[in-house]
């Protein structure tokens, strides 16, 4: 090589990368903001309501709908990950290639659920803003969408972006497993339920997966590797992992949560109400708890609104997309859906809980595109031999949220009403 060539040219938000050693580092920074954006996309207001809600519910055998769930997640994430970072091209990208104008027909599902959800996650911020310092919730969800703002108006977008969801989501592992440990749960007989399970509730399966890998968040992390520049053949391994590692991370919280709440249950507290959580917390530590509450959801909201509005923009943008073209318009995401909060007040807990769920109905449509690639359209992935074994999983899981979504219809009905 001539020693006048080119150095490689940086990811997006992110300065010259000047060698091998300097490029592995800015690859590992933005693989671990990548499985972080995915992760706290998931761990949003509603992630805590439905937590909350089904583990008053179910008791300890909610232990088993998470465990199935993450099972699901985690194929589910292995295949979306490897076959969008393969084939270097995102979900509507590809969509499009399929059969012209399913890539958009995609984009315009999953930009409209993200923005109904980026409401309920401004919502949230508000009440976790509310909890936290005693401000009131519309204008705690309105400086959460100003926090949010400052992330994408910043030069270098693309590191505060990733940097920015570590810490949140290190934060709520901490605080919630710090309240798990307080409520003193009954860990054995959740460990128990985990593999005989009292009650199975197919409803509260779909809603997990729904809530976990359904609509936007199922690309969340992908579409971030895509524009971090970390695609092709030689990332699969780091593709794959960062996949997993996302949705253990996702796993872990619920699993804290579930066990923080719990802990109060089984100890005789009666949980009522519209925020089974916040009462959860309060009771295991008090006033304390409380603020801590405050502080999960105030991170988890606004994480969430950080990533469903920069992976809905994904969908409305395209690999060549001037980075500054996409923050501009990721803002102006988030002002539609802070001035739609503003307007409306609040997003109740029930809306949520149907959004996660009408998410895993939503799930099956562009997963079977991204299978049909895996399957058939080699051409697409540069010509990786994709893993047959892998493909079998994904069909069969696929297969699997079609029945768990058609069986969570009745469920869904009996929540509208």
């Amino acid at each position: 090589m001539s020693s006048s060539a080119p150095a490689p040219s940086a990811p997006e938000g992110r300065g010259p990368v000047t060698g091998p050693a300097a490029m592995r580092a800015v690859n590992r920074s933005a693989l671990l903001g990548a499985l972080f954006l995915m992760a706290t996309s998931a761990i949003g207001p509603g992630f805590i309501t439905q937590t909350a809600n089904f583990t008053v519910q179910l008791g300890a055998a909610f232990a088993f709908a998470i465990v199935i769930s993450i099972v699901v997640d985690i194929a589910v994430q292995l295949n979306v990950w490897r076959i969008i970072g393969v084939s270097g091209l995102k979900a509507h990208e590809l969509g499009n290639r399929v059969l012209p104008g399913l890539g958009w027909l995609i984009a315009a599902l999953v930009a409209t659920g993200g923005l109904v959800f980026n409401i309920g996650n401004t919502a949230g911020g508000g009440l976790g803003l509310n909890a936290m310092l005693g401000l009131d919730a519309t204008w705690g969800g309105i400086i959460t969408a100003v926090f949010a703002v400052g992330v994408f108006v910043s030069k270098r977008a693309g590191v505060a972006l990733d940097r920015i969801v570590v810490v949140l989501g290190v934060v709520m592992i901490l605080v919630t497993g710090y309240v798990a440990l307080v409520s003193r749960p009954p860990v054995g007989e959740a460990l128990r339920n985990v593999v005989l399970p009292e009650d199975v509730s197919f409803l509260v399966i779909t809603t997990l997966i729904g809530g976990t890998v359904g609509g936007y968040i199922t690309y969340a992390g992908a579409h971030r590797i895509v524009d971090a520049g970390i695609t092709g053949v030689d990332s699969v391994k780091q593709i794959s992992r960062s996949s997993v590692v996302s949705i253990v991370l996702t796993g872990v919280m619920r699993f804290l949560l579930f066990l923080a709440i719990l802990g109060v249950v089984a100890g005789g507290a009666q949980l009522t109400g519209e925020n089974l959580a916040a009462q959860a917390f309060q009771s295991a530590a008090g006033e304390v708890g409380l603020r801590l509450f405050g502080i999960i959801l105030w991170a988890a909201s606004i994480s969430s609104v950080i990533g469903a509005a920069y992976t809905s923009v994904s969908f409305l943008t395209t690999t060549r997309t001037r980075p500054r073209t996409r923050n501009l318009l990721t803002i102006a995401f988030i002002v539609v859906s802070a001035t739609v909060f503003a307007l409306l007040g609040q997003a109740p807990s029930t809306l949520l809980i149907v959004a996660g769920a009408v998410n895993g109905l939503i799930l099956p449509l562009g997963f079977a595109v991204l299978l049909w690639v895996a399957w058939r359209r080699q051409d697409l992935l540069g010509g990786y031999a994709y893993p047959k074994w892998l493909a079998l999983l994904g069909t069969v899981i696929w297969l699997l949220t079609i029945y768990l979504g058609y069986q969570s219809l009745s469920g869904i009905a009996a929540l509208w009403s």
